[in-house]
């Protein structure tokens, strides 16, 4: 028989303390989660392992801040190795970027757990994004370099297109919709070795990284990840794809499931954002 895929979870879980509090233990007890990644976490490694049980091995970046941001990979086997070290010595990128490296039955593969900026326009917020998405721009060819399977996965707080976001018109001039931002991505997923025009105007090359979750997709809105708290914004799925799956080619084409776990009510949500989950067959 072919072996099982490896099923891979992303979720911004809020604070994971609370998250357990609202339900997030009965929603892993029953995916089947191979690795999980997790941002936001907003606690101490102790408490991750707490929370998930021995049968989960924790991997855990603490943001500088007590009490912020925090980003952890959890896994049914052992990491290899792992890194934390993301941009230059002079940038604080603690609890927004942990990479790892895992042996999949023979077949390595790299997965990367991140928590970009919200950034907020006009303050030291954004300046912050614009510098960690330049670290990101540095990084992702190396990270092609080092593996032929590896994934970047994580609340990337930007809504590339006008598909990933509700109301789209409203936030331009926004964090996490404006063209300098997008722009980013343009290049992130624009051809390998191409000269790609962002949608800022500004041009640069493409790395050729697959957006799995527009992919799987298609040309449709959404569908989106994150909801405000405020309103009925969950009801009438006014929201945001701001949670992704980003793969190198080579493990973009094993994907044979592509699902995003929105909660079946407001009520029933353990976070603001809905875990994504993807399969792949490596």
């Amino acid at each position: 028989m072919p072996a099982r895929p490896l099923r891979v979870a992303s979720v911004n879980v809020n604070g994971i303390r609370a998250a357990y509090r609202k339900g997030m233990g009965d929603w892993l007890a029953g995916r089947d989660i191979d690795i999980l990644a997790m941002q936001e976490v907003r606690a101490s490694t102790s408490d991750i392992e707490g929370l998930l049980g021995p049968e989960w091995t924790v991997l855990h970046d603490e943001a500088t801040a007590k009490g912020r941001a925090g980003v952890a990979l959890a896994s049914r086997r052992a990491a290899d190795v792992h890194r934390v070290d993301f941009g230059a010595e002079d940038f604080d990128s603690a609890g927004r970027w942990i990479e790892a490296d895992y042996d999949v039955d023979g077949t390595p593969i790299t997965v990367v757990s991140t928590y970009v900026h919200s950034g907020e326009v006009g303050t030291p917020k954004q300046v912050e994004k614009y510098r960690f998405l330049d670290a990101m721009t540095a990084r992702l060819p190396e990270l092609r370099a080092h593996a032929e399977y590896a994934l970047v996965v994580g609340d990337l707080n930007v809504g590339h297109r006008e598909l990933d976001i509700k109301n789209w018109k409203g936030n331009r001039k926004n964090a996490g919709f404006l063209p300098e931002e997008r722009a980013y991505f343009d290049r992130f997923f624009g051809a390998e070795g191409e000269q790609i025009t962002g949608v800022d105007g500004s041009v640069g090359p493409g790395h050729g990284w697959v957006d799995v979750g527009r992919v799987h997709a298609g040309e449709v809105e959404g569908p989106y990840t994150w909801w405000s708290q405020r309103g009925k914004a969950f009801d009438t799925d006014t929201g945001w794809r701001l949670d992704y799956h980003v793969a190198s080619p080579a493990l973009a084409r094993t994907v044979v499931s592509y699902e995003i776990d929105k909660a079946s009510a407001w009520d029933t949500r353990w976070s603001d954002h809905a875990p994504v989950v993807v399969d792949y067959a490596i």
